[in-house]
């Protein structure tokens, strides 16, 4: 058990942060996914699009908030940190912002979208066989020696209650836009791998509306979460496989687990078809380009795995769109 566990307060300190550098990410009301899950006219379906922000994903603002609340200790020194990409760029970002510099450990085969933008923001990229990883602990190894050999600072993608609570300032964003609007959830739909993207979100939504149905999603083939659930303790998956690259983490973090495990009502896993077609979905209803990892969600509201219960809306999170375009067809096409 970690010595501290993020609170709603932290969330809603990381919010100044947060809107220092970037403007909340759109909630699009989706009239497409109403009228196809058949919903009745009271209620709604709400897209929190995190494509939109400075890097495609939601990463930046956990890695915003871990850089301001770590300046005085990072002080000359490089950062470090570990990430499939969107966390790489997300950092990188934060470094540009703050003046520090930063060196992430990617894999070797990550998108080349994901490369490119973590290097516009003038990070390092340093690479890694994933394929072996269960076998070497490269990933780790690399990290760990940056840290040590180069006296830098390891940053967590999501195991920080910092990154936790920055991610989370997007949770508050979808509570005062809703509120404002008079609107009740029944249903709150989002990613898990590490946890840091749900947990944070997870405080905020809550708080707020403690009666909504909180549902993670995650690849079938990467079901630690779900797993985890169901045992009451946090398992590992030693290999997790599959094309949402962002969703592949071996485990959650020892700091989410327990909001997770307050907050999570229900968890769902998805097969890689199902994600492709709710990417075309995305892709021919709304004009969007999704990432595999960002498109889950949505995969697991269009087939029925998600209980649609209540009369409140439904809010699911987007959580990235840095996929690499040929392949992003060539998904689609085959989904």
């Amino acid at each position: 058990m970690p010595e501290s566990i993020a609170t709603f307060e932290d969330v809603r300190q990381a919010e100044r942060v947060i809107h220092e550098h970037i403007s909340p990410a759109p909630l699009i009301r989706s009239y497409r996914l109403e009228k196809e899950l058949e919903l009745p006219p009271g209620r709604r379906v709400w897209l929190k699009d995190y494509g939109w922000t400075p890097v495609g994903s939601f990463k930046l603002m956990g890695a915003l908030n871990w850089m301001a609340n770590h300046l005085e200790e990072i002080g000359d020194r490089p950062v470090a940190a570990h990430s499939s990409g969107n966390f790489a760029s997300g950092i990188a970002f934060a470094g540009m912002r703050y003046g520090k510099r930063v060196i992430v450990v990617m894999p070797e085969d990550a998108p080349k979208v994901k490369f490119n933008l973590t290097q516009s923001f003038g990070a390092e990229i340093r690479t890694y066989d994933i394929s072996r990883d269960h076998e070497t602990n490269e990933r780790d190894r690399l990290t760990k020696e940056i840290a040590e050999n180069e006296n830098g600072l390891q940053a967590s993608p999501y195991d920080d209650n910092f990154v936790i609570a920055g991610n989370g300032v997007g949770g508050l964003e979808i509570v005062d836009e809703l509120k404002r609007q008079g609107r009740r959830v029944s249903q709150f739909i989002c990613q898990v791998s590490g946890g840091g993207l749900m947990a944070g979100h997870a405080l905020a939504i809550g708080e707020a509306f403690p009666d909504a149905a909180v549902v993670s999603v995650e690849p079938d083939t990467a079901a630690d979460f779900q797993q985890s659930l169901k045992s009451g303790e946090r398992l590992r998956v030693d290999r997790p496989t599959g094309i949402c690259d962002g969703l592949l983490s071996y485990d959650v973090g020892e700091c989410n687990w327990p909001i997770l495990r307050q907050y999570v009502s229900h968890a769902v896993t998805v097969p890689d078809i199902e994600t492709q077609q709710a990417m075309r979905w995305l892709y021919d209803k709304h004009g969007l380009c999704v990432e595999p990892s960002g498109a889950i969600t949505t995969a697991a509201v269009l087939t029925g795995k998600v209980k649609l219960d209540g009369d409140g809306d439904v809010v699911i999170i987007l959580s990235g769109r840095n996929v690499d375009k040929d392949q992003f067809h060539k998904w689609i096409n085959v989904g």
